[in-house]
């Protein structure tokens, strides 16, 4: 059997791979992308390095929440400070090519079950971490051991509480309250999450919605901070009239409609199935954009059963969201669980109005009127939508003054955290030739050369 490897991709600077072998061969093991098979050429050794960041998370890719702030994140910190951070991905697979000098270890996943492709992950990225010698390791996904941890999801057991009511009444809701208990990954999960909550790591959530769910499933540890998300001010913004013209002539969108869009990968979880009962009482010449999700046969059935199939929009995966906003007059996301949804920043970023429940964290950020206590009820959601289409398009998107968000903070955040963890509050370490610290007295031990196996 051929042996399996653990792959170590650079980004565009470093302009090649290398591999190392893995302990053990592992049927079914997944690699990464054609385009990172391509010699290895080392690249120069850094002369100045401030710190040797980690960051794990299972899929390294430019489309999910998670995904793209672990991008735009790696991209900044290998930029900060001329470069003075060597960044590096640890994954199980990758789907792009991660930013310019930050490099990537592929740990492979095996086919299967769930539980296998976790646990393997589980022990690889160990495996990684303990080689590394890093001066920080940021987790974003289930991980064992971390300096910081970014909670993107809050706690399993809070999840299920609220998105248990996504599911109908019945033999469906106890059906799904079953299967979550009986699935390995699941207990695996519940293992994972009690062990990092409980670690001691710096944990930073993505609202305060999520705090307060991690404070209330885990009480008694430290207070977690929050650092919002905040979209990508550079790709979404308020459209002009041409552009708003163009985009809705893409599609067919009539200048007498009134087009509402939502975002989702889970129809269920997203309220999908409730807001086409909504657009059902609403005029007829009120239809719904729906990005994302899959299996969404079901919901074009219910549209049909409605009768408003025709008002009812299925667009799969969207690679354009900034021009679908465009095009649009509102964002609505009554979503059952949401811990601090980007869609509904990146629509009020565009200039949308925008209505969403107490159950998202992002809810922070809208009007009290424009918040559904209730995801569950579509009339209520139809009668705030009613409202919503005769009110003024909103402002300019601001953060409050009191509120943290966005990729600085993360990055001001991270930087601080490794001065602290290097002693040096700033100042920059040098290297010798042998790449070992200039000054060796902070007790660190040397860091292997960007050039050498770990």
């Amino acid at each position: 059997m051929e042996n399996r490897k653990e792959r170590l991709i650079l980004g565009p600077s470093g302009g090649g791979m290398k591999t190392l072998c893995a302990p053990f061969a592992f049927p079914g093991l997944k690699g990464t992308t054609g385009r990172s098979r391509q010699p290895f050429f080392p690249r120069p050794r850094a002369q100045n390095i401030m710190a040797r960041i980690a960051l794990i998370l299972p899929r390294l890719s430019r489309y999910g929440g998670v995904e793209q702030f672990a991008f735009r994140l790696a991209e900044a910190l290998a930029e900060t400070r001329n470069s003075e951070h060597e960044v590096e991905f640890i994954c199980a697979r990758s789907e792009c090519l991660p930013p310019v000098g930050v490099r990537t270890h592929i740990v492979g996943r095996p086919g299967g079950l769930k539980f296998i492709k976790m646990l393997w992950f589980l022990i690889r990225a160990e495996q990684v971490r303990k080689r590394g010698n890093y001066d920080l390791v940021i987790s974003l996904g289930k991980t064992w051991n971390q300096d910081m941890m970014r909670v993107g999801g809050g706690p399993q057991k809070t999840f299920w509480e609220l998105s248990e009511k996504a599911w109908p009444a019945g033999f469906s809701r106890w059906f799904k309250h079953l299967r979550r208990r009986l699935l390995p990954s699941n207990w695996l999960t519940r293992i994972i999450d009690n062990h990092q909550y409980r670690s001691g790591c710096r944990i930073i959530c993505v609202s305060d919605a999520v705090r307060h769910w991690t404070q209330k499933a885990y009480p008694g540890i430290p207070v977690p901070e929050v650092i919002y998300n905040l979209p990508d001010l550079s790709r979404f913004t308020p459209p002009t009239p041409e552009q708003k013209l163009l985009s809705r002539i893409a599609l067919n969108i009539d200048n007498n409609h009134v087009a509402i869009a939502t975002a989702t990968s889970n129809f269920a979880l997203k309220g999908t199935g409730i807001l086409i009962r909504s657009v059902a009482m609403l005029p007829e010449n009120v239809h719904l954009f729906i990005a994302g999700g899959r299996d969404s046969e079901p919901y074009q059935r219910l549209a049909k059963k409605l009768g408003v199939a025709g008002r009812i929009h299925f667009l799969g995966k969207v690679e354009d969201m900034p021009a679908l906003y465009r095009a649009m007059d509102l964002f609505v996301l009554p979503s059952f669980y949401d811990a601090c949804s980007n869609a509904v920043l990146e629509a009020l970023a565009c200039g949308l109005k925008v209505l969403s429940t107490t159950a998202n964290g992002s809810s922070v950020f809208l009007p009290q009127e424009h918040v559904t206590p209730d995801p569950g009820d579509a009339e209520d959601l139809a009668a705030r939508i009613r409202a919503l289409i005769d009110e003024p398009a909103p402002g300019p998107f601001r953060i409050p003054d009191h509120i943290q968000a966005g990729l600085d903070t993360w990055v001001q955040v991270v930087n601080e955290e490794c001065d602290q963890r290097t002693g040096k509050s700033g100042e920059v370490r040098e290297r010798k030739a042998d790449g070992t610290e200039e000054n060796e007295g902070n007790g660190k031990k040397p860091h292997p050369s960007p050039s050498q196996d770990f």
